[in-house]
């Protein structure tokens, strides 16, 4: 089975990197001739109970030493870390906290948007007139928000989407893109997918079938980004067991879950995956969000090999970014 290289842009360079697929083959087998031979043998190998055995042997049985190594060798800057002499598991070491406030500047702009996470990102309509047309590439609306939440449906329908994709060396906590009052927060249950490129072209809309935590903020408000209502869209993937709710005002102090009528201040750490890959996506209402040039230039960028395609075989390029970079502005109404 030949492997088809997965390639991105560096968003700080402009450079053409090929990524490090951990468990490529593994992944191309499951999703291949699991998912069509043995449909039983592939629900169970995607489901919670075999994520989190994979997870434990991958980060309970590692030793330490080879994770940094491992790690090193993908890009990860152990010197951001908060206390690195404290990463003495590869566990621990998956869920570092950084000095976000240090080495992930944010834009002084009180309109931009910014990336949730450090990952590789898309951007989207789900609007068919618009040249960034997408539906159902990589999730059902009505599936991804809560088929009875019909509110949430009928609000993003024809809007616009940001998709992030964390690898398994990223930065694992996830900031507030927006700044706003949450409406609404809800759970809503399901498999774990892995988000190996291959697994997400070969799985139909993969992501609204992994568990996954929605979060409505509404940033119309006084001190908000003006951008209208925001769904904040954080999912599983294969060996993460759980998306731990940690809200913080002041670095990581005092974590607490987001809840309703909860002020949300922008680029603050407001969850954090367990050990594994994992994706974010940002739902925006139509007319709120113009994204930043460079991300939409990426996708087009000639030359570079992507498993992801728009149709008819033309690729559709990721961009690397780092957390609490901007990727967009809110739009005036």
């Amino acid at each position: 089975m030949k492997s088809i290289p997965h390639q991105y842009v560096e968003r700080e360079t402009g450079k053409i990197c090929t990524e490090k697929l951990i468990g490529d083959r593994a992944i191309r087998l499951l999703y291949t001739v699991a998912r069509e031979q043995a449909p039983t043998l592939f629900k169970a190998l995607t489901s919670a109970r075999m994520s989190s055995l994979i997870a434990c042997v991958r980060y309970d049985v590692t030793s330490v030493n080879s994770t940094r190594i491992e790690l090193q060798r993908c890009g990860v800057d152990f010197s951001e870390c908060v206390d690195s002499k404290l990463l003495n598991t590869a566990w621990k070491i998956f869920e570092r906290q950084i000095r976000y406030w240090e080495c992930r500047p944010m834009p002084e702009d009180p309109k931009a948007v910014v990336s949730p996470a450090d990952a590789r990102c898309i951007v989207g309509s789900l609007k068919e007139s618009s040249s960034l047309f997408l539906k159902d590439k990589f999730f059902d609306l009505e599936e991804l928000v809560g088929r009875d939440k019909q509110r949430w449906i009928n609000v993003f329908c024809g809007g616009d989407f940001a998709i992030f994709r964390l690898t398994p060396e990223k930065y694992h906590y996830n900031h507030t893109p927006v700044a706003g009052e949450v409406v609404d927060i809800y759970e809503i249950p399901g498999g774990y997918h892995s988000c190996n490129p291959g697994a997400i072209v070969t799985e139909v809309t993969p992501f609204s079938k992994n568990k996954r935590v929605v979060t409505i903020i509404d940033t119309d408000v006084p001190g908000g980004t003006g951008a209208g209502l925001v769904a904040m869209i954080e999912i599983v993937a294969l060996m993460i067991g759980d998306i731990a709710q940690a809200y913080s005002e002041n670095r990581y102090e005092h974590p607490c879950p987001a809840a309703a009528g909860m002020f949300l201040h922008k680029g603050l750490p407001k969850s954090l995956y367990r050990p594994g890959s994992s994706t974010d996506v940002l739902l925006f209402q139509e007319g709120h969000i113009k994204f930043s040039d460079d991300l939409v230039r990426n996708m087009y960028v000639a030359g570079v090999q992507s498993r992801f395609s728009k149709g008819f075989g033309q690729p559709l390029v990721e961009t690397d970014l780092k957390v609490r970079s901007m990727i967009g502005t809110a739009l005036d109404k």
